[in-house]
């Protein structure tokens, strides 16, 4: 099934020609407010709810953008860590004030959409000259998607690079990672980058899932979830690409880092040569002195065998059931979903952009970085994984992989137990 997705996405993508940063604010949600002026003559403001401080500044010209061809709109970016969104959504919907437009999740569409929380965006799709579902790719559409009715609309879409510091690597005398690069090359590399003195490691090895272990356990024909809704975790080939994984940091090669914050910050001082990162990062990075200066990016190394594979994921824009500007909302929303908006989101390089055909406009943004090679790592890209409850055993399964990290745990047994929460999980979902 999940191949099956990717094959679509792929064939969507090659139809045409070309193809969780964090941020805080006190601002609070007044989606369900009457915020606006709009029934007495005044500006209408629409608030738009977002998780990434780094894009917001590409946000907020789009959004001076659309103010000028919409008088009487404002739009007001609220941007709120991730650590901290879904709880500002939850506490949000519970009083009725959720942003009028937000981000949302693979993790989250079905607990939003099936308790009434979405407008159903179907009919003004259908009626729009602007938004066509077609011009997505399908595994994306299927996601924000639940008995026929379509609750957010795909925003970007997302894969994992190798970043390696080249002033590191020309220090070694190492070649730089390219395609023809495996695991044992990863390895042998992360050994001689690692100084040995706690000032420098070859690879970063965080607990994390999508920018970390996900991406090993695909390339080694493991898995997380099967189609039919049953953890993968206990697989062997799941279990031997988490030993593969976790020997980086048993053996010293990576610092043990648990606090999502602080994987970036490993890259941005120094403190290690190599780290997997989504594409998303791209603005954060390109506006750091030390990662202009001294990294590059390029595909995932592939298993021993060659195969390969990149966590694929994307987000959707959807709007608030009880925004009390529904048309207002609808039109800034079809307008960061129309070939013009997300042409321009590509080109201010927030993101890559969902729709068919504007990869190549992200991939000129930037020319520091070798970009491309998140476009070309869609072909074998696998989506990430997700279930009706992704949010609850995905967090949990953290808490019972932690061991194998610290050591207190076999690696087998951390995934062992895993796969047990999680299957008691997902069971409640049949």
């Amino acid at each position: 099934m999940k191949k099956k997705i990717v094959s679509l996405i792929l064939a969507s993508m090659m139809a045409v020609t070309g193809l969780a940063g964090c941020g805080s604010s006190n601002s609070a949600a007044t989606g369900g407010q009457d915020t606006a002026k709009g029934s007495s003559g005044g500006d209408v403001h629409i608030t738009y709810g977002i998780w990434d401080s780094n894009q917001e500044k590409g946000l907020r010209k789009m959004a001076d953008e659309f103010e000028g061809k919409n008088p009487g709109i404002k739009i007001d970016i609220q941007v709120t860590g991730w650590s901290d969104y879904w709880t500002m959504l939850e506490a949000a919907a519970t009083g009725g004030s959720l942003p009028d437009t937000f981000w949302m999740h693979s993790n989250e569409i079905y607990r939003y959409a099936s308790n009434g929380m979405l407008m159903d965006l179907t009919d003004k799709i259908n009626k729009s000259d602007d938004v066509k579902l077609s011009n997505y790719p399908e595994g994306l559409v299927k996601i924000y998607n639940l008995n026929n009715k379509q609750y957010a609309i795909p925003k970007d879409y997302d894969t994992i690079g190798l970043w390696y510091n080249k002033t590191m690597f020309d220090k070694a005398g190492i070649s730089y990672p390219d395609e023809t690069w495996n695991w044992d090359k990863l390895y042998e590399a992360a050994k001689k980058l690692t100084t040995g003195d706690g000032k420098q490691y070859g690879f970063l090895a965080p607990l994390h899932n999508q920018e970390g272990y996900y991406n090993f356990v695909y390339q080694n024909g493991g898995t997380i979830i099967t189609d039919d809704k049953v953890s993968g975790y206990d697989n062997p080939k799941t279990i031997e690409a988490m030993k593969y994984y976790v020997r980086f940091v048993s053996e010293g090669l990576s610092p043990k880092i648990f606090d999502d914050a602080a994987r970036a910050e490993t890259l941005q001082n120094g403190l290690c040569a190599m780290g997997f990162f989504g594409s998303w990062n791209l603005s954060g990075f390109a506006a750091n002195d030390y990662m202009t200066k001294n990294f590059n990016v390029t595909v995932l190394p592939s298993a021993n065998d060659g195969k390969r594979a990149s966590i694929f994921n994307g987000l959707g824009n959807a709007i608030s059931a009880n925004t009390k500007h529904p048309e207002e909302a609808w039109k800034w929303v079809q307008y960061l979903s129309s070939k013009d908006g997300q042409t321009k989101q590509a080109e201010l390089g927030v993101a890559i952009s969902a729709y068919n055909g504007t990869a190549d406009a992200w991939i000129n943004s930037n020319k520091t970085f070798n970009i491309k090679c998140f476009v070309d790592m869609v072909k074998y890209a696998q989506i990430r994984p997700y279930s009706n409850t992704t949010a609850k055993w995905e967090d949990k399964a953290y808490e019972m992989l932690k061991g194998a990290f610290t050591g207190e745990k076999t690696v087998e047994d951390a995934c062992k137990d895993t796969a047990k929460m999680m299957n008691d999980a997902l069971k409640e979902e049949k």
